[in-house]
């Protein structure tokens, strides 16, 4: 009786154009299909000959892809019968595991118990298109920032040593870039510091990841703004840690609500400068009433000051760390606002009983931002272009902030928004008929983006909003799309 031809590989398709030799495409595609399923076990591969025409290969090329093949255990090479799927192939049957269907006979890994307490722990962080849109937050000026200057400074660099180029950087970070930083705190916003106590990370999000794994054990409690830093939030939850809600009023974090609901914080995370999201200025008081409490707790403070450059009075609003007289606050900063988010540049200053434990882990666990990045943004600082930059931010949020405010006065009464004294998004109350969820998806249709205030919250909050950003827009841009907020929430077009 005349042996079958085996299966039909005609979907193999080689690309006679590529660098890539056509003996390596016949065996990576081969391989794909016996790998994924596409051939079982015991499945006949055509004679060498009829695969080649086929193909529309050599017969010695086809020779060459299937060699490979019987070499791995992939196909076996039977005297007088053919080349077939090798049975080693077969996995068991997923149904029985109750694994059916195309993802079964995938393994599914266990997780650790980090990452199942942290799932459903997250922040429901649904990603805000990070451009240039009326109203998306935390995008700073980029059609205002001096790419000129930013081109010369990095060309400098670029034509430098490789080493200096394209080496592993410093783990604690490049030495000019932490004397800039220590420098700038010391002048802006009134910290006393070294350089040694300048940590450089890749974002603050890294800092606030790298604390938390540092200091709080699984199930140690961190006290939390209510609302607050998504960003934030997400680290610490992944790292295991119990986030007690504690409510934020006019002078900041409530002290005494977080004394009464948990006593025996280990961390507590605050945004005194200009809270996220609601804008406020932790009050002289409840910062000493911080401090006091985390002294009685033997407990650490995490400040975040995310953009407290850009203030608009002839004062800036104070830190909490230029206060602290005992080592207690940990203070976060990012290049994210201050220059574009794309640094990936941010870091950590540790009072002085951390810094020697800052060392050893920086040293151990990493290999340090790119170090031409921080040799530019080092520049960048030495040369004044920073401070110039900042100055000239603060009037451009300041005259948009303005804008905003006097286009959303027609929306009163329905969004009353708040004005506020820096950075540079605000945030906006709603009337009581008025829901976040349907004003957020009706203007995500009109390519206007609003974020809710329910998506910073831990638990529910007494009043429902809106955050608009106001940084990366022009006045003629917020005008118009206060326009589309403004038809959308009219009382004619009323949101369920």
């Amino acid at each position: 009786m005349k042996r079958h031809a085996g299966m039909m590989l005609s979907s193999i398709r080689i690309d006679k154009t590529s660098d890539r030799r056509i003996s390596v495409q016949l065996y990576m595609a081969l391989r794909e299909l016996l790998l994924s399923g596409g051939l079982a076990p015991g499945d006949r591969l055509p004679a060498t000959r009829t695969l080649a025409q086929e193909v529309g290969v050599s017969r010695t090329t086809v020779i060459d892809a299937v060699d490979r093949l019987v070499s791995e255990g992939l196909l076996e090479a039977r005297v007088g019968a053919g080349t077939f799927v090798s049975d080693a192939l077969k996995v068991p049957d997923a149904s029985a595991n109750g694994n059916s269907g195309p993802e079964g006979r995938f393994a599914r890994p266990r997780l650790s118990r980090s990452a199942i307490h942290a799932a459903p722990e997250f922040a429901p962080r649904s990603r805000l298109p990070h451009k240039s849109l009326a109203f998306a937050t935390a995008l700073p000026a980029l059609d205002a920032f001096p790419m000129a200057q930013w081109a010369r400074l990095s060309a400098r660099h670029w034509r430098g040593e490789r080493d200096h180029v394209t080496g592993y950087g410093e783990p604690f970070g490049y030495p000019r870039l932490r004397a800039a930083i220590a420098r700038q705190l010391n002048a802006s916003r009134g910290i006393t510091c070294d350089p040694d106590q300048v940590f450089i990370v890749n974002g603050a999000q890294q800092g606030f990841s790298l604390i938390s794994a540092m200091l709080v054990n699984p199930g140690e409690t961190v006290w939390f703004e209510n609302p607050g830093a998504i960003g934030a939030r997400n680290a610490f939850v992944a790292n295991g840690a119990k986030l007690a809600p504690i409510g934020v009023d006019e002078d900041g974090l409530c002290v005494e609500e977080g004394l009464e609901r948990a006593p025996h914080f280990r961390l507590a995370f605050v945004t005194p400068s200009h809270q996220q999201p609601l804008g406020h200025v932790m009050s002289l008081e409840r910062r000493l009433a911080l401090l006091q409490a985390a002294n009685d707790a033997d407990a650490m403070i995490v400040e975040d000051d995310y953009d407290g450059e850009f203030y608009y009075g002839d004062q800036p609003p104070p830190t909490l760390k230029s206060i602290d007289t005992q080592g207690r606050v940990i203070y976060v900063g990012t290049f994210s606002k201050s220059l574009f988010p794309s640094l990936r540049l941010g870091f950590v200053l540790a009072p002085r009983g951390l810094v020697s434990a800052c060392e050893r882990i920086w040293e151990a666990w990493l290999s340090g931002a790119p170090t031409v990045t921080q040799a530019i943004v080092a520049d960048f600082m030495d040369e004044g272009l920073f401070a110039t930059h900042i100055r000239t931010m603060r009037q451009l949020y300041k005259t948009r902030h303005d804008a905003l405010i006097d286009a959303a006065a027609s929306l009163r009464g329905r969004i009353d928004l708040q004005s506020t004294g820096s950075g540079f998004h605000a945030v906006g109350f709603l009337s009581d008929d008025l829901t976040e969820a349907g004003i957020v998806s009706k203007l995500r249709a009109e390519n206007v983006v609003i974020s809710s205030l329910g998506r910073y919250a831990l638990s529910p909050l007494p009043q429902q909003g809106v955050v608009l950003g106001f940084g990366s827009v022009t006045p003629e841009e917020i005008r118009k799309g206060i326009a589309v907020v403004r038809k959308i929430v009219s009382p004619q077009g009323k949101l369920d």
